[in-house]
């Protein structure tokens, strides 16, 4: 990670407060954390197409009823998208049609969260996933480290489901501080035998409330000893949330990021960046 920029690509009018993305054939689907869509951003035409995750679906939900949605990623032909379980109305896993977009499934998530918060020894205010990665035999859980005793967990969790049937392991972290206040997980994503994490830090103690973003980083975890390889800031200013891959070689590793507004305004920045391996 030596030299690279962070570059504003284009802005998607019509989403707002941008939490997670996937990258796919030219398109970008992504998830806001107050609304209850899956957003499809087609990157030629332009177009932008959304998909209810719930009944009564929203594109703007107030605060302490919103089921934050917060993570997502794709394995085979679905996708899962995940509730931050930051309260008990932010439990729900939702899995989706990754071909027809068409909802297949809803899951409470409610067990398993609360026996994460047992076995990383973290209490509900301490709680907020963030990010997500499944590769088919183990689901990678980031917990934001921004609650008051600032725990970045990896849970790893294995088993049949994740209702009633799993098995957990935990790896704690230690992230880089900017301006005094250690950076949190945001999201992560799989390429090969590392796991490429954005984390940023922001000037709160709370995982409802928002504070001032004092910056941003993007770091590397090497899969087999879950140990951090890299890190790197890459804004000053900027609430980074989401990770995709965009494209890749033997040598370099593009990603596309998306920006968390923290507004109501209906407009999110995603930008592009070029890590070398």
């Amino acid at each position: 990670m030596e030299k690279f920029q962070l570059q504003l690509l284009f802005k998607i009018i019509g989403l707002g407060s941008a939490s997670g993305l996937l990258y796919t054939n030219n398109s970008v689907l992504a998830i806001g954390d107050n609304s209850t869509y899956l957003y499809k951003y087609q990157m030629d035409s332009k177009e932008l197409k959304k998909y209810p995750l719930l009944e009564n679906a929203s594109e703007t939900i107030a605060k302490n009823i919103k089921p934050d949605f917060e993570a997502i990623t794709q394995f085979e032909n679905t996708i899962y998208i995940l509730g931050s379980g930051s309260t008990e109305n932010r439990t729900k896993m939702v899995q989706i049609n990754a071909t027809t977009k068409e909802k297949i499934a809803e899951i409470d998530l409610s067990n398993l969260y609360t026996s994460m918060q047992g076995f990383g020894e973290i209490n509900s205010e301490d709680f907020n996933i963030e990010g997500i990665i499944y590769n088919g035999k183990e689901w990678f859980f980031f917990n934001r480290g921004n609650g008051k005793k600032s725990k970045n967990i990896i849970f790893t969790v294995s088993g049949t489901n994740l209702v009633d049937d799993f098995s957990i392991l935990s790896n704690f972290y230690k992230l880089p501080k900017i301006k005094g206040v250690e950076a949190s997980f945001t999201d992560a994503v799989l390429v090969d035998d590392k796991i490429y994490f954005l984390a940023t830090a922001e000037d709160t103690t709370s995982t409802y409330d928002d504070g001032e973003v004092l910056g941003s980083i993007i770091g590397s975890i090497d899969l087999e000893s879950m140990k951090i390889k890299t890190t790197k800031k890459i804004s000053d200013s900027a609430k980074l949330e989401g990770l995709t891959v965009f494209e890749k070689s033997d040598k370099e590793i593009t990603f596309l990021i998306c920006e968390d507004n923290d507004t109501e305004v209906q407009e999110s920045n995603i930008y592009k960046i070029i890590l070398k391996r």
